[in-house]
């Protein structure tokens, strides 16, 4: 069997997303996401000028043996639009693999580890009314976790909290920020929600990596009697030796790593356990086969897995994500923010979302498709990620 063809697909039925479809010589197909957010074409000319003239003509059963040529063979490694670049690939030749050994992607991982995969979703709003109206349409559509985002006083608009209008935006939207006002408030926010609801309901919260360390392990400590499964991206954790200092003031869990793309970011935080979940994502952390590896490390200092999953990630990215969270032992909540109906009309799935659980199903391969046809209806829209400004108008690190 030989690769022949290997095209990419742009497409926008609600956000932007990245597909490469890889064609062999037996008619058996493969797709794999390389959305990158905010940067798609970056991904997109990287694909088609740089990768895919390797591809045609070789093996696609050498998945290892491609992923390592990729990665080390540009010299250039690392980095976001490289490693979504593989991912794609890596995801679409297992997708390949899978559909020939007429197998769910997961059976070719070892197999399920559970019947069912716990997700968690996004509830948010302006003031606590709107907030609980939020999370009660979450309990509704059955979610055993809850994310829980909220704004600012003080502050117009906060990245995560209702409508992102910088997803619509040609241009970033710029947002303020006030770091002490955050502080003061989201405890009062977490106290009211747990009166509220009770203490069973699993809370999360994710602090953008807006905070320094010292301010983030003033966060954790204050939010420890609201008994969270997680504080998220406490503060940018390329600084590693930052996450010892919030480690050493509060025993709330913490999880990062959506913005890592290799196992070496993660290095010092898993091996001084200075984190509880891992949280990259298929796409972005250069496939199955590089993930794998980080849960198995992970594995070894009782730490377990959180596979990122906003709408960005397109349901090719999820599908893998969701074979991955099925077979592995460690595995600890998938996000699962969905897509609109028109992205499931354009990548019909096989994987099901069922009282708060998602299953990948047992169609071959990944269990999904692409409707060419339809995605070319809905071509690439400009969009960013907003920009944060202190008051002084200094940009803010996050």
């Amino acid at each position: 069997m030989k690769i022949v063809d290997a095209r990419v697909v742009v497409t926008s039925p609600g956000r932007n997303f990245v597909t490469l479809k890889v064609e062999t010589d037996e008619g058996v197909t493969g797709l794999g996401d390389a959305t990158l957010n905010g940067r798609e074409l970056a991904v997109v000319g990287y694909l088609r000028d740089h990768v895919v003239p390797l591809l045609v003509g070789t093996d696609p059963h050498r998945i290892e043996d491609t992923w390592q040529s990729l990665y080390r063979g540009a010299y250039w490694r690392r980095g976001p639009v490289t490693m979504a670049a593989i991912a794609a690939v890596d995801v679409a030749l297992w997708d390949i693999k899978a559909k020939v050994a007429g197998l769910p992607l997961y059976q070719l991982l070892g197999g399920a580890s559970r019947e069912r995969v716990r997700t968690y979703g996004h509830a948010s709003g302006r003031d606590i009314p709107e907030l609980f109206d939020s999370i009660r349409a979450r309990q509704a559509e059955g979610y055993p976790a809850i994310r829980v985002q909220t704004g600012v006083p003080g502050l117009e608009r906060v990245y995560g909290v209702g409508h992102d209008a910088a997803s619509d935006a040609a241009r970033p939207v710029v947002e303020d920020w006030d770091t002490a006002a955050y502080l003061r408030s989201l405890p009062g926010v977490f106290d009211a929600v747990r009166q509220e609801f009770g203490p069973e309901l699993v809370l999360l919260h994710d602090a953008h990596h807006r905070l320094t360390p010292i301010q983030a392990a003033r966060l954790g400590k204050d939010l420890e009697p609201y008994d969270l499964f997680w504080l998220e991206d406490c503060t940018p954790a390329e600084n590693q030796d930052g996450l010892r200092l919030v480690r050493r003031h509060t025993t709330t869990p913490l999880a990062i790593g959506e913005v890592f793309n290799t196992v070496f970011d993660y290095q010092t935080l898993v091996g001084e356990q200075l984190i509880d979940y891992v949280r990259s994502a298929v796409t972005h952390f250069g496939g199955v086969s590089p993930l794998r590896k980080l849960f198995d490390f992970a594995a070894q200092h009782q730490i377990k897995s959180a596979i990122h999953g906003p709408e960005d990630i397109s349901p090719v990215g999820m599908a893998a994500a969701i074979h991955l969270d099925l077979a592995i032992h460690n595995f600890g909540i998938q996000e699962y923010a969905g897509h609109t109906p028109l992205t499931h009309e354009v990548f019909p799935h096989a994987y099901t979302f069922t009282d708060g659980y998602l299953h990948p199903g047992e169609a071959p391969g990944l269990g999904i498709e692409l409707d060419e046809e339809l995605a070319s209806a809905h071509p690439y829209e400009p969009a960013y990620l907003p920009i944060n400004r202190l008051q002084d108008g200094t940009i803010h690190d996050w």
